[in-house]
């Protein structure tokens, strides 16, 4: 058998066929009818064959069916609201690496995520946040945002337990579909964003321009005054111009050691996230640091006790950068610990975790009260500013000291006491 045939060929039947397949139940009433006329009615079985082919030639012959479509007048039903569930909206604050709170319709704290609990340990689950988080600007966002459903932002500033500043905003949690204020399980977003370090840098920045400022004008303005003084009244003065020359050349020198320091400080700066990566043999270069300030230290009868351990002392470092911080405490050492009498200088094992080499500088000078150690790193922070200018310092030595140990992935530790001098580790890997 021809499966070709047995297959259906997907053809729509004749319009005709259709009709007579709709009123099959009429043909057979119509074929009874000519049977019994046959039969019983003396009808020739020829005539009641011709009578049922004109019937069924005038069914297939009927006209089709009208189709008729009503369009429905029931309203279409609104797709449902999307609720977004809550565990959901936990989920996705606890992703962010900023603090973020989940509060609901009436400012009860629903969520926070980790990093909210790290900054403000005493929110609590359940309580409004207004219980923990008195700050009346805050208090007014979350309000405004509760009454309006529009988005508000505000700079936050804390002073306890330390100043910090933060940028908040609180964005209502609308539902795909509701309207804010009809919906019952309304939320708000509330995140922070710490802007504390772009503040400190922007006051540090302030802070640096103003003092680099100040420290110039003042040596700019002894230039000008001696040299008003050579072109009047001293100009024929011998030893008047001889004094002031001196004191000029010193003034010109302080301001272009400031100048190399800025220098020095904004190159330091710029390159300190890269470590680097060169061979340093830290006993040589203390034994070269000794050597270049000898002449400075029998100026001041100052004697170095170099201690260098016999092991090794190679470490991964920027020689130039490491000269100039054993130069700088040394230097230090000398200017503001002369009263001693000797400085010492030592190498020796870190004895420390992470690090191997520790080099300590020593004086024996009158040292500082403990109030001021932390602030000795700072730029252009003095003690005495007058002194220190005298000694023609510019106030950014440790600043340089402590970038340059950062850089190197080191570590430096201050320590002094009045009558007891001043000690300085610098621990290196």
């Amino acid at each position: 058998m021809d499966e070709s045939h047995s297959r259906p060929t997907g053809r729509r039947p004749h319009p005709a066929l259709s009709r007579l397949r709709a009123h099959l139940g009429l043909l057979a009433g119509c074929a009874g009818v000519f049977a019994g006329l046959a039969l019983f009615a003396g009808l020739s079985p020829a005539g009641a064959l011709i009578g049922f082919v004109a019937v069924v030639a005038g069914v297939a012959l009927l006209p089709a069916a009208p189709v008729t479509v009503e369009a429905s007048t029931e309203p279409v039903p609104a797709p449902l609201p999307v609720v977004v569930p809550a565990r959901t909206v936990s989920v996705f604050a606890d992703a962010l690496i900023d603090p973020c709170l989940v509060l609901d319709r009436r400012g009860v704290l629903l969520h926070a995520n980790p990093a909210a609990r790290r900054q403000f340990p005493g929110v609590t689950t359940g309580n409004p946040l207004s219980f923990s988080m008195r700050n009346p600007e805050l208090v007014q966002a979350i309000d405004a945002a509760m009454r309006s459903g529009v988005t508000r932002s505000i700079e936050l500033h804390e002073t306890v337990p330390s100043e910090t500043w933060d940028k908040v905003v609180v964005a209502p949690l609308s539902q795909p579909g509701l309207d804010w204020f009809a919906d019952d399980h309304r939320q708000l977003i509330v995140t922070f964003q710490s802007l504390t370090d772009l503040k400190r840098v922007e006051a540090l920045r302030t802070d640096f321009i103003a003092n680099a400022s100040h420290e110039l004008r003042t040596p700019l303005a002894s230039l000008l005054g001696f040299i008003d003084t050579l072109l009047g009244p001293a100009a024929k003065d011998t030893a008047a111009r001889e004094k002031f020359l001196g004191i000029m050349r010193g003034q010109a020198e302080r301001m272009s050691k400031l100048i190399d320091d800025l220098l020095s400080l904004s190159r330091i700066e710029m390159h300190q996230h890269v470590r680097p990566t060169g061979s340093i043999d830290l006993a040589a270069l203390l034994r070269e640091v000794r050597e270049g300030l000898m002449t400075q230290a029998k100026a001041a009868d100052v004697e170095i006790r170099l201690d260098l351990f016999a092991g090794p002392s190679t470490t991964l470092g920027d020689r130039g950068q490491l000269y100039e911080v054993f130069e700088n405490l040394l230097d230090n050492a000398i200017k503001y610990g002369a009263g001693g009498k000797f400085v010492e200088v030592s190498l020796a094992p870190a004895g420390r975790p992470g690090f191997q080499h520790m080099v300590t500088v020593i004086d024996h000078g009158p040292g500082v009260e403990p109030e001021h150690v932390p602030r000795l790193t700072e730029r252009f922070y003095r003690i005495d500013a007058d002194a220190s200018r005298k000694k023609k310092g510019t106030g950014l030595g440790l600043a340089i000291v402590k970038h340059i140990v950062n850089r190197h992935r080191g570590q430096l530790s201050i320590k002094s006491k009045p009558g007891e001098g001043m000690r300085v580790d610098v621990f290196l890997p």
